[in-house]
């Protein structure tokens, strides 16, 4: 496979942040504040994951700049590095000394008699699921080994059917050329790549001047309804950049280890919106909050009157973030998803095991589709918040990782980087206050002149914080 025409996408952040920038009608000042170091592939793949990396952090934290100079602070500058990107992305972090494991044990590929299937049992229910489908017994006794061998005689699309209709979460490898004529792939063409509609009329809501050693978010209240990746990285970005970011967590749904280093900078609340005083505790929260991120399938929220709509009609001026997997309209709108089954259902394994003669299908060198999509989720909700405080209304704002993946495959391929040297995120960790133990986790790749980059609250478990927003303070 040769250099792709292009190139220059694929090397390079800065067409993709300009891309970006002229699509949503931003400033162009702006751009000459933002600079990239390193421009050049640090991730071994022959997509171009590095820059897509280095572009939605770039842009995540220039709309932190536009919004600075809309409060006063004109005199921001910022820089992202591939390497600092790169590693951002790699989510690596420690507790006490120690790495958690990205995935469950069943977690992963499986070869089906007829191609292969991946499974995502991080969740001990959705891994029960999985088993059942294959004629297996619930619980952690199964090996991996001893799932393959039963999953090595059963049909692709009769696996994946048995699982996703009870609820679990799958996905069945696809070719580009399978996936591009699947009606899912033909929807999401659609639907752009963030999608920002006024959903309601509000008065703007004003934000008031900052002074030169306060961050461009200070005061903007979040609340962050959101458990895998993609959305946590979004408040945790917002959070870095000077939001008050709240995680709402059911009392009763489980979370992956990750959490630990997505929460540094937030307040952590338990909310139980299945119960009525569950669903005032949030309403009450609503009463002062700028912006709502969620990322349960599309009308899952709707059902218990937090959709879009209802929310909006409550709160004029409110943005309203969601996040899905493969998008808000087709046949798959409603299926669950993680980054490495959209990876796998949408060709990328395919792909990136061809590009490297692999006999066997090949992840993305890093979460790609969560991380990427994460940033440029800070980055619509920002262009929203600026746009509410110029024009007024209220706001819907749209990703998928689907889509996303549309993105970063419209960036273009090469075999030429697929030997890029190891990242070492070990050697790049920083130590954060954290209620959990010891964290060691990677800074924020965007360096923002006159600001050290730093999360002011400690990352702590879910229901430590009253689910109540602390009183107001002036910096």
């Amino acid at each position: 496979m040769a250099s792709t025409n292009k190139e220059s996408y694929f090397t390079s952040a800065q067409p993709a942040l300009e891309s970006l920038w002229l699509e949503h009608n931003l400033p162009a000042s702006t751009l000459e504040q933002i600079s990239f170091t390193g421009n050049h592939p640090v991730l071994s793949s022959s997509f171009a994951v590095s820059t897509a990396a280095q572009a939605s952090i770039g842009a995540a934290a220039g709309m932190a700049a536009v919004i600075a100079q809309q409060r006063g602070n004109e005199n921001l500058s910022l820089s992202v590095d591939s390497i600092d990107a790169a590693l951002e992305c790699s989510g690596y972090f420690e507790i006490d000394g120690v790495s958690p494991p990205q995935f469950a044990p069943l977690s992963g590929l499986y070869e089906t008699r007829d191609g292969h299937i991946r499974l995502h049992a991080n969740f001990d229910h959705h891994r029960d699921i999985a088993l059942n489908a294959a004629g297996l017994p619930a619980g952690s006794k199964t090996s991996k080994e001893k799932l393959q061998n039963v999953i090595s005689n059963l049909d692709t699309e009769s696996l994946d059917e048995a699982i996703t209709v009870n609820g679990g979460a799958c996905a069945s490898l696809r070719s580009f050329e399978q996936w591009d004529k699947h009606p899912q792939a033909l929807a999401l063409r659609q639907l752009p790549l963030i999608e920002i509609t006024k959903i309601g009329d509000a008065d703007p809501r004003s934000l008031s001047p900052i002074k030169s050693t306060q961050l461009p978010l200070t005061g903007i209240r979040v609340l962050d309804l959101t458990r895998i990746l993609a959305g946590p990285v979004c408040g945790r970005t917002l959070a870095a950049y000077g939001a008050e970011v709240m995680l709402i967590n059911s009392p009763d749904l489980p979370n992956i280890d990750s959490i630990a280093e997505t929460s540094r900078g937030k307040l952590s609340a338990h909310v139980d919106l299945q119960s009525k005083s569950g669903r005032q505790t949030l309403h009450k929260l609503l009463d002062s909050s700028s912006v709502f991120i969620q990322g349960y399938r599309p009308v899952a929220l709707e059902k218990l009157g937090f959709g879009a709509d209802d929310i909006v009609s409550q709160y004029p001026g409110i943005v309203y973030t969601s996040l899905s997997a493969y998008g808000r309209s087709g046949p798959w709108n409603q299926r669950r998803g993680y980054d490495s089954l959209v990876q796998t259902a949408t060709g990328f394994n395919a792909a990136e095991a061809s590009a490297f003669s692999s006999s066997t299908p090949k992840a993305l060198p890093v979460q790609a589709l969560d991380y990427a999509t994460g940033f440029l989720m800070a980055f619509g909700t920002q262009v929203a918040l600026h746009r509410q405080a110029l024009e007024g209304g209220s706001y819907h704002v749209q990703l998928s990782l689907a889509r996303t993946g549309q993105w970063l495959r419209d960036m273009g391929r090469s075999t030429d980087f697929l030997s890029c040297e190891p990242l070492k995120p070990e050697s790049s960790l920083v130590s954060y206050a954290s209620a959990w133990g010891n964290l060691s986790a990677i800074p924020h790749a965007a360096k923002i002149k006159t600001f050290e980059q730093q999360w002011k609250l400690p990352s702590v478990p879910p229901g430590t914080t009253p689910p109540v927003w602390p009183s107001q303070t002036t910096a």
